[in-house]
């Protein structure tokens, strides 16, 4: 089939064209208006590659009271993003051939945009045994991690990356020294001292971040870290690049938005990990987007349900949704203040994550995926959780005013979901 999705500005040059889509690549851009099977009117938006998100939790299987494979690529597909790699924290988890099979069927099956999964570092999530990570490979998993429990061995890190080095496979690690914690469940710092709760030191993620590049450098193994949060952190990945180290690494929106002087109090909403730290970390990781240092954001997108967000720090789990808000806050707050243009920001959640896996999509060039999403800049809305597909509501934006949002977003030249079109002021979906 061929599409032609017509008067859109192109991202590049901001040209008013069409974009031709034949079949599930793209063609190019024309500005003839050509006879095609179908046509997409695409007034008034700014076409740009479909959103890749590496670092999301779907929950399935195990945890679908808070968020299904259907619900979660659903809520990827209106926040404009085409390509999610699912994070191994399931029951059970991606640790075998017979787990990874079952939860490609599930996939393939359930998501309506494309789903890469993780198979975990260790059996379990447990860091006793490694898994076997080239049965893994040849089953489709796309990186190796522990995400949400750091490998707490040296030893047991150190001989996961010899094995995913030898198979031109990626470590992605969460970041954390288990004997640093101390119970903390947010940031330690001055809040965390007003409220009375305990918290969760920097030195945490750094020291652990300090070992690994390391050991990356020893092995040369592709090392990514998950969600920076600390600028000591940051200074850490830049001397290892300076060095020469293939280090790479993601921010999340919420921690280049918010900071521990925005929590309100003991509200749950607020609670992720690592948790929102203080202004001059914040400083350093917008600092660090921008110096490459840090070379993309991904949401780290984890639904809960409201009961369990109820409970307040002490007893909620960690974690926030962010897909189907990244976009909207990241350009008004800022692109609109004139701080990064469209490209930019587009280049980070989308050019960027598929280079540094080595995947080919984030791209509008000719022969690429047909994976894109159309971007009314003009939109303005109010982030209201009761519209959004994901299950998860636990979000600390809910109530904020935004600007521009995904309006169309197509996977392998299919239309996968449709906005309401229109610049007037709507509810946020």
């Amino acid at each position: 089939m061929h599409t032609l999705i017509k008067n859109v500005h192109n991202l590049h040059n901001n040209e008013l064209t069409n974009l031709i889509v034949d079949g599930k690549t793209i063609k190019g851009f024309t500005s003839e208006e050509l006879a095609v099977d179908r046509m997409i009117d695409g007034k008034g938006c700014v076409v740009a590659p479909g959103f890749v998100d590496v670092h999301i939790h779907l929950r399935e299987p195990g945890g679908e009271e808070k968020e299904t494979i259907e619900t979660g690529t659903n809520a990827a597909a209106r926040g404009g993003f085409t390509t999610v790699c699912a994070m191994p924290n399931t029951r059970p988890v991606p640790d075998s051939e017979e787990h990874l099979k079952a939860l490609q069927e599930k996939i393939k099956t359930k998501a309506s945009v494309r789903v890469l999964p993780y198979a975990s570092i260790t059996t379990r999530q447990l860091g006793q045994e490694l898994t076997d990570m080239r049965v893994l490979k040849e089953n489709g998993a796309f990186a190796f991690t522990d995400d949400g429990v750091g490998v707490q061995s040296a030893g047991m890190m150190l001989e996961a990356m010899k094995r995913a080095a030898s198979l031109n496979m990626s470590v992605v690690a969460h970041c954390e020294d288990n004997s640093l914690i101390h119970g903390g469940v947010m940031h330690q710092g001055e809040r965390s001292r007003e409220l009375g709760l305990p918290g969760i030191p920097s030195i945490c993620e750094s020291v652990q971040i300090a070992r690994d590049v390391l050991l990356a450098e020893a092995t040369g193994c592709h090392y990514h870290v998950c969600h920076v949060s600390t600028k000591e952190s940051v200074r850490v990945i830049r001397d290892a690049k300076r060095a020469g180290i293939h280090v790479t690494a993601e921010v999340t929106p919420h921690h280049l938005l918010l900071t521990e002087e925005d929590i309100p109090g003991d509200d749950a909403l607020f609670k992720m990990n690592p948790p929102l730290r203080a202004q001059e970390d914040q400083l350093a990781l917008i600092e660090g987007l921008e110096d490459g240092t840090i070379d993309f954001i991904a949401t780290d997108h984890a639904p809960h349900t409201d009961e369990e967000k109820e409970g307040g720090f002490l007893s909620a789990p960690f974690g926030i949704v962010g897909l189907e808000t990244a976009f909207s806050l990241l350009f008004t707050h800022f692109v609109k203040t004139g701080r990064w243009t469209l490209q930019q920001l587009v280049n980070w959640i989308s050019h960027k994550p598929a280079r540094v896996f080595g995947l080919p999509y984030g791209t509008l060039l000719e022969g690429a995926p047909a994976d894109l999403v159309l971007l009314d800049l003009k939109a303005t809305a109010e982030v209201n959780t009761e519209d959004f597909a994901s299950k998860g509501k636990n979000t600390p934006f809910s109530g904020w005013q935004v600007t521009g949002r995904p309006v169309l977003t197509m996977v392998d030249g299919e239309v996968i979901w449709k906005g309401v079109e229109t610049h007037e002021t709507t509810t946020y979906s």
